[in-house]
């Protein structure tokens, strides 16, 4: 992705924090947030075309963490705190509810995002239950099927500003604490200890 573009969709992400992303311009955006109009259209278009690129953005920053991140070989229950850390470091500036704002005011938009990255996080912890189990650090009476629809369930829960006012909850907050919920319920006692070791080692 363009530099230039990357800088429009963070700093619109900064303006979300204070207007709803339905009730926006691209004139009026590109005002508030020191862009010229003319180099915003060199990239985007459209209201709804801005929405389609923080939406893609937001999903790339997630998929990035297994681009860098060599997880051959590791032990299950590193991988799921490295990609933890990684989440609550790249989005904790992100209130909860703007994901959630754009449902309500692009639909469609959403509808596309949310069933993209529910499918591509849908496959990563139904492949880390299976090496976890396989490990012997995982319980092994797990459905992997269930479980994986569950860690779901409580991930886009986060977003729903009716249960975690962002006001009140971070992002960090919220998912460190579904995080170690997670783990706790899954793992083995020899999982477990090794879980507590290493969340004092890296003061978790």
């Amino acid at each position: 992705m363009d530099d230039k573009l990357k800088t429009i969709i963070v700093k619109f992400r900064e303006y979300q924090e204070t207007k709803k992303p339905g009730n926006i311009s691209l004139a009026e955006i590109c005002n508030k947030i020191n862009i010229p109009l003319e180099e915003m259209t060199q990239f985007i278009a459209t209201e709804e075309e801005l929405v389609e690129k923080v939406l893609e953005f937001e999903r790339k920053g997630f998929e990035e963490i297994f681009e860098v991140h060599d997880f051959e070989g590791v032990n299950a229950i590193d991988i799921l705190m490295t990609v933890s850390r990684e989440l609550a470091q790249n989005f904790k500036n992100i209130s909860p509810s703007i994901t959630f704002d754009l449902k309500d005011q692009f639909p469609e938009i959403y509808q596309k995002h949310f069933e993209y990255r529910r499918d591509f996080i849908y496959d990563k912890i139904q492949i880390n239950l299976t090496k976890g189990i396989n490990q012997g650090i995982y319980r092994d009476d797990l459905s992997i099927e269930l479980i994986a629809r569950l860690y779901l369930s409580r991930l886009y829960d986060l977003h729903n500003p009716d249960f975690f006012p962002p006001e009140q909850f971070s992002f960090e907050t919220l998912f460190n604490a579904m995080f170690d919920n997670f783990v706790r319920g899954i793992a083995k006692p020899e999982g477990l200890k090794y879980y507590e070791e290493k969340r004092k080692q890296l003061k978790f």
